[in-house]
């Protein structure tokens, strides 16, 4: 398939729900509005394609570039590569889960991650905070520094009230999900979370509301759902 071909398939799935939905968490025109799970009979055809993901990702149309990371080679994408895509991620169903889910399936990953948190742009950070999340709920314990994760916990304890919005979101699952996929730390989880409390978020809004880690860390376990580990990050 080439690049008119999936843009073609992709504007048949398209439904004016979903577009209206997409559009009220911050998604542009050109989009049409496909349901991801609608999207699985085009990989069956596309398969990974790293070539076709990029010129897919170019177009700037949002379904584009969401179906751009469910057939890109993380391995393939340098540095570079991810963040021209952070750069064109404008909203944050790009960079969360669209470029951070990729790169969670990269080699390079950490690396990138730890940049972007560190560089003080809003949509970096979450995704890079993001991206350790889909790792942690994804990769064995083993292949984190126990010191460092513990380090990011405390970043998270003395910054989050006074962080950017979408970072707020992102440092909250980020809490909750060392809580309940990163056993070695959990109780320290669980106790930052208690500290942390709730997190005023939609400050811009007619009326706030708040995002509460701690409680649903709770609510996990009382699920037994703590060690949960993903068998796949991406669709």
């Amino acid at each position: 398939m080439n690049v008119e071909m999936v843009m073609q398939e992709l504007e048949v799935l398209g439904k004016e729900r979903t577009k209206k939905i997409y559009s009220s968490n911050g998604a542009q025109e050109p989009l049409f509005g496909v349901a991801t799970g609608a999207m699985k009979p085009i990989f069956k055809k596309t398969k990974i394609n790293q070539p076709l993901a990029e010129q897919l990702y170019a177009t700037g149309n949002y379904d584009a570039m969401y179906f751009a990371g469910i057939i890109a080679d993380p391995n393939a994408m340098t540095e570079a590569d991810y963040e021209r895509w952070m750069d064109a991620a404008y909203f944050f169903m790009l960079s969360d889960y669209v470029v951070a889910v990729t790169l969670a399936e990269a080699d390079i990953a950490q690396a990138v991650a730890d940049k972007w948190i560190a560089s003080g742009e809003e949509l970096r950070m979450s995704a890079g905070w993001s991206c350790y999340c889909w790792l942690l709920g994804s990769r064995p314990d083993g292949e984190f520094a126990e010191s460092k994760i513990a380090g990011m916990l405390e970043i998270v304890k003395n910054t989050i009230h006074d962080s950017p919005e979408r970072t707020k979101y992102a440092m909250n699952n980020f809490l909750y999900t060392v809580a309940t996929s990163y056993r070695p730390l959990h109780d320290k989880a669980c106790e930052i979370a208690r500290t942390v409390g709730p997190v005023e978020v939609n400050k811009d809004k007619a009326k706030s509301n708040f995002i509460h880690a701690y409680e649903n860390i709770q609510k996990a376990v009382d699920k037994g759902r703590v060690g949960f580990k993903r068998k796949h990050v991406r669709c």
